[in-house]
């Protein structure tokens, strides 16, 4: 037998809309793989680096991003003396998943500590809430394409301007399981049918309604109403026809 020749298989990257290449036997092999993806050049000499998980969906590998990281040697560039910087790390809920914030705050100038802990309780507000609106793949492209910070800076700048606002680290923690619905086939029996069932509290036990037994109660029903609506409708219109004459006797009346 021939042996196995590794090949290279496309990988790809919907967060950058582009793509990579790995070198292996199959492309099952590479499911449930992580990579790694320097974005240094793409964004212009802002050190972010990505780790995206492989996927393997109908024979095409799809990398999804799990975490993000802002390099440290970026920061360190960033840092001067006589500032202050704030950190923190919480989660937050996104419409699919839980995912982990680390933003990182410098200040332009030295401030106190009630600045600092203003400034770390209005990023854990700002972000909680923006994250419930987005899948946590839209908040890691909102973070490449700095539509995440610049609203963020200008929030915080109401309290004290900053130098550097980033989210230095991005991590999917969890995602949310789906709610899987059981559809259970109805059973048909000979001259009975079995109509879906009416719950009217949750537990409840289930009922059987014969469907040819309801045809005829309905009929029934609908026969009664028209015998009772047939005399209404003929008193209705003697009582007008008797009103109108009335009317028009009392008029004759009041003429003379």
């Amino acid at each position: 037998m021939a042996a196995l020749k590794k090949r290279f298989f496309e990988i790809e990257v919907p967060l950058t809309n582009s793509s990579a290449e790995a070198l292996t036997y199959n492309i099952e092999s590479l499911n449930n793989k992580t990579i790694k993806l320097d974005l240094t050049r793409q964004l212009r000499g802002k050190s972010i680096e990505v780790l995206l998980k492989i996927k393997v969906e109908k024979g095409k590998a799809i990398a999804h991003p799990v975490k993000l990281t802002l390099l440290s040697f970026y920061i360190r560039r960033m840092l001067r003396r006589k500032i202050s910087y704030v950190e923190e790390s919480f989660l937050a809920e996104c419409k699919d998943a839980q995912i982990r914030f680390k933003p990182f705050l410098i200040t332009r100038k030295r401030v106190s500590r009630r600045v600092r802990n203003a400034l770390r309780k209005e990023v854990i507000d700002w972000l909680q809430i923006y994250a419930k609106s987005k899948t946590y793949q839209e908040v890691f492209s909102d973070i490449i394409s700095n539509r995440l910070q610049k609203p963020l800076s200008l929030k915080l700048k109401k309290i004290y301007p900053l130098a550097l606002c980033e989210i230095r680290v991005l991590k999917l923690e969890k995602l949310r399981e789906q709610e899987k619905i059981e559809i259970k086939e109805e059973k048909i029996e000979e001259g009975k049918k079995v109509v879906p069932v009416v719950e009217f509290n949750p537990g409840t036990e289930k009922y059987e309604v014969n469907v040819e037994e309801t045809k005829e109660k309905i009929i029934k029903a609908i026969k009664e109403e028209e015998k009772e609506e047939k005399p209404k409708k003929e008193r209705k219109s003697r009582k007008k026809k008797g009103g109108i004459r009335e009317k028009g006797e009392e008029g004759e009346e009041k003429k003379e």
